[in-house]
């Protein structure tokens, strides 16, 4: 059955989705529940996370500053921070060049904000998506010889820049390339390259945000001046915003910087994020706030081609001004949402008039999609089809877009073994950015579908990881606020998903015009009320008396007052 458009979501009936239960290690539970004095439901989580060591349990569930390793462990932080400090000495002109997402924007605003307070008053340049698109350009770089600038530092980009890099250097200006991004087979020939995913690395986690990367930068530099910890250590609120917001691995220092971040964002001192958070009336802010909350609006600004909005957000100490800046961004997010809408639209049409549901990998190109929204389109098609996807805007000869793929199939290699017919190109295993000339585009439609085939994609559905079977035994027993002990959650430390099985369906029906399903189900003589938000469909499958196996999220449901637990329901089969 094709996707259908709800209210401008999307509902996900396209794809089966197979439950895999993690395999419970015992022993292992049975020793850290005893220990630590955790319930056995919580030991488990750990033990299916891989936390299982006493250091390893120690940072994940109290992270403290000292558990952030040591910067200078990262390939050529000395060179940087050398040249950085004799630009402060001699006061020379040096320019921070970013991405337009909110790593990008984070790491210009935290990087410009240290500097500053060293004595150095820099500037900072990011390109306009929709005109430049992503990373270095030459045009860009002319504004530097403009500028006699001396050094040029990149955050967040950079590390496939080699020809603009090398343009760079015939200028007589230093470079330093701050990133996160894969390293291409050679790396740019800048004064120094920082990023833990050099093939060089030792350093012991390479998955930091490109904002963590900074994060490091402005940490060693504190360390050559004999700052106090404090000096880089207020600057986590930011940090944690941008390491959220690029879903990298919430697990090792990420957890670190996420966990002391949100501790620091609820007292933000920076006036723009506290305007940002009181206009959106966040509450309880978390990862999932920052993820579905504040960073849409963020990024909005670099999606619909205002890219410097945000970072003068943050930069500035006029209230008047940030809730000028603040209405702004919360406009262009609502404009982006139209937009993104209207693409998913025809991109839904585009598949099932092309039948693309039929084959392995959804390639798509349309006259004129924004640059700054197909993106987030893709992904939304990756989430319902579960087929890699490529969507690109035709605009004269060329095309541009972005790549979104599933576990199985690393897109950004894929891109590397059809280079010759890109014209540049960039990202990870599971997003890319790219463009080509028009002329390629069936070409590279072939060569993708070509090698998706190889490694037999279709057999591939998605899988709900489960992390414990439960009975209401269990549940009665359950308590919600032990499970706050595992936020922040995110990439590599997803909600702990629990089955229930064998329960009777005890009502059932559908809320919010057929949108959403609530069931009441019953075992025995105890009842479980279950919540399957963009799941309306399913009150026409099942019947009052169904048996039914569950799997979701255990929560506290507290509306009208009236607390009680609920499953949030990520899918629901019959009993056999």
């Amino acid at each position: 059955m094709p996707a259908s458009i709800l209210y401008g979501k999307t509902e996900d009936r396209s794809v089966n989705k197979k439950w895999e239960y993690i395999k419970r290690d015992k022993e292992k539970v049975k020793n850290i529940s005893e220990k630590y004095k955790l319930s056995e439901i919580l030991a488990t989580i750990l033990v299916n996370r891989g936390v299982v060591e006493d250091q390893d349990i120690k940072v994940f569930l109290n992270p403290t500053r000292n558990d952030f390793h040591n910067p200078y462990d990262l390939p050529d932080m000395e060179k940087a921070v050398e040249r950085i400090k004799k630009a402060i000495k001699v006061q020379e002109k040096v320019i921070i060049y970013g991405d337009y997402d909110v790593d990008g924007i984070t790491s210009v605003t935290v990087l410009k904000e240290f500097l500053s307070e060293l004595g150095l008053e820099v500037d900072y340049y990011i390109p306009n998506r929709l005109k430049e698109g992503y990373g270095l350009n030459k045009e860009a770089i002319e504004n530097f010889i403009k500028e006699k600038c001396n050094l040029v530092i990149t955050v967040d980009c950079g590390i496939s820049s080699h020809e603009e890099i090398e343009y760079i250097n015939t200028l007589n200006i230093d470079v330093i390339v701050t990133d996160h991004h894969e390293p291409l087979k050679t790396l740019p020939k800048a004064l120094a390259v920082i990023n833990p995913k050099r093939i060089d690395s030792s350093y012991p986690f390479r998955e930091l945000a490109g904002v963590g990367v900074v994060f490091k930068l402005i940490q060693a530099l504190a360390i050559s001046f004999n700052l106090e910890p404090k000096a880089y250590l207020k600057y986590l609120d930011l940090v944690c915003i941008g390491t959220v917001s690029d879903i990298v691995p919430l697990i090792n220092e990420n957890r670190v910087i996420t966990k002391l971040g949100l501790e620091l964002i609820k007292q933000t001192r920076n006036i723009g994020l506290e305007c940002l958070i009181k206009s959106s009336e966040l509450k309880n802010i978390n990862s999932n706030v920052i993820s579905f909350g504040i960073a849409p609006r963020i990024n909005a600004c670099g999606r619909m081609g205002h890219q410097t909005e945000a970072v003068k957000l943050f930069l500035t100490k006029d209230i008047a001004k940030a809730m000028e800046i603040t209405d702004n961004l919360n406009n262009y997010n609502k404009e982006r949402q139209v937009v993104e809408k209207e693409i998913l639209r025809e991109v839904i049409e585009k598949i099932e008039k092309e039948k693309l549901l039929e084959k392995d990998f959804i390639i798509l190109a349309g006259e004129n999609w924004h640059h700054g929204v197909i993106g987030i389109v893709a992904s939304k098609i990756t989430e319902i089809y579960y087929k890699p996807t490529i969507l690109l805007s035709i605009e004269d000869d060329m095309t541009t877009g972005s790549g979104r793929s599933i576990p199985g199939f690393d897109l950004h290699n894929a891109l590397c073994e059809n280079s010759e017919l890109l014209e540049r190109y960039g990202g990870h295993e599971m997003a890319v950015g790219l463009k080509l000339p028009k002329k390629n585009f069936n070409k590279l439609k072939t060569a993708l579908k070509d090698m998706v085939n190889t490694i037999e994609i279709p057999s591939v559905v998605p899988v709900i990881y489960i992390d414990m079977l439960l009975n209401l035994n269990d549940i009665e027993k359950f308590n919600v606020d032990e499970l706050q002990m595992l936020e922040p959650y995110g990439e590599a430390n997803k909600v702990p998903i629990f089955a229930i099985k064998n329960l009777k369906i005890n009502s059932i029906r559908a809320l919010s015009d057929g949108k959403h399903l609530k069931m009441k189900l019953k075992i025995g003589n105890k009842t479980i009320d279950a919540i399957g938000f963009n799941m309306g469909y399913l009150s026409n499958e099942f019947q009052l008396g169904d048996k039914v196996d569950v799997c979701g999220i255990i929560e506290m449901n507290d509306f009208g007052g009236n607390k009680q637990l609920q499953v949030n329901l990520k899918s629901v089969m019959k009993s056999f």
